[in-house]
């Protein structure tokens, strides 16, 4: 139930993240989810892709320095405490959240959110004992 997610580390300059974009899009890469984070030289684009082999070649032919990473994608009603009832149950576990992002399906109905754990398996296990749904990464790969 783990999902594949790249990294990408790109200079804090005009045009990088179009240039990134631009190259899956060419390639026929689609983006399903995406977290970008930054400081003033630099920032890590977190992607979730539907072909993450492809996007990492053809991101490294063209001079981009890139990461595979497990995440996990769980899935919550689109409601007040959703992500409070997901955090309390990590937290009796004490189990790490090392960051997480989020996405809407549709309003109103579910939300996802993606999140990279210090202990993974450990972390889906808990949410799936406490009857969340972990999703499968073939699932996000092509929403």
């Amino acid at each position: 139930m783990k999902v594949e997610q790249i990294s990408i580390f790109i200079e804090n300059k005009s045009g990088r993240l179009a240039e990134v974009t631009g190259i899956l899009g060419e390639a026929g890469v689609n983006i399903r989810a995406l977290s970008l984070a930054d400081t003033s030289d630099f920032g890590i684009l977190r992607l979730i892709v539907n072909d993450c082999e492809k996007a990492k070649q053809v991101l490294k032919e063209r001079g981009f320095t890139v990461n595979k990473t497990e995440v996990v994608a769980v899935e919550v009603p689109d409601q007040p405490g959703g992500l409070s009832r997901i955090l309390q149950v990590l937290d009796r576990e004490k189990i790490n959240v090392e960051y997480m992002y989020a996405f809407v399906e549709r309003c109103g109905e579910n939300a996802v959110i993606i999140f990279r754990f210090d202990e993974t398996d450990k972390a889906i296990k808990a949410l799936q004992d406490s009857s969340f749904n972990v999703l499968p990464g073939e699932r996000l790969y092509s929403m």
